[in-house]
């Protein structure tokens, strides 16, 4: 019996594929939960339409990725990170704080799992990001890690000092 899957079936098929399957295995399993439907040629023109516009929405989207591809590999995100002596950073730039930067500073949203950061970023520095677009599409961004602003750090520290010398509590 022939028959058009609706859902993926483990060890037959996926959705939309025709199959021949036994007609008990039909009737007792797969149509009883709603699984397939038996193969007309009515059904049949429809999973052949269902086939081409699945294959339009998926050039579509390689399109887009590739579009999204040009414009990261043209951006750096600038992320700005608190700095220790010798230009170390405390802590680290992870794969979400550059989404974060990414979608605040050019308004593009990519899920931080998407990135991809061989070791966390600890130095600063220009460093590259693997981003990973959908289908085969792969983008190279780089990431500019700065020094934070500063002048909150410095203001607080100049506080700590006056208050040290002068004996006030802390």
């Amino acid at each position: 019996m022939k028959v058009i899957l609706l859902a993926d079936v483990e060890n037959l098929g996926r959705v939309g594929d025709v199959k021949e399957v036994s007609p008990g295995y039909a009737r007792n399993f797969l149509l009883r939960r709603g699984l397939v439907v038996e193969a007309s040629p009515g059904q049949m023109k429809r999973v052949e339409a269902l086939h081409r516009q699945r294959e339009k929405e998926d050039a579509r989207r390689l399109t887009a990725a590739q579009q999204l591809a040009a414009r990261l590999e043209a951006l750096v995100v600038t992320v700005p990170a608190r700095v220790g002596e010798q230009g170390r950073l405390f802590g680290s730039v992870t794969n979400q704080d550059v989404a974060a930067a990414l979608k605040e500073q050019h308004g593009i949203e990519i899920d931080r799992r998407d990135l991809e950061l061989a070791d966390p970023i600890r130095t600063l520095g220009t460093h590259p990001v693997s981003a990973r677009l959908g289908g085969n599409v792969q983008a190279k961004l780089r990431v500019s890690v700065v020094e934070e602003g500063g002048s909150a750090g410095a203001a607080g520290a100049v506080a700590v000092a006056a208050a040290g010398e002068s004996g006030a509590p802390v």
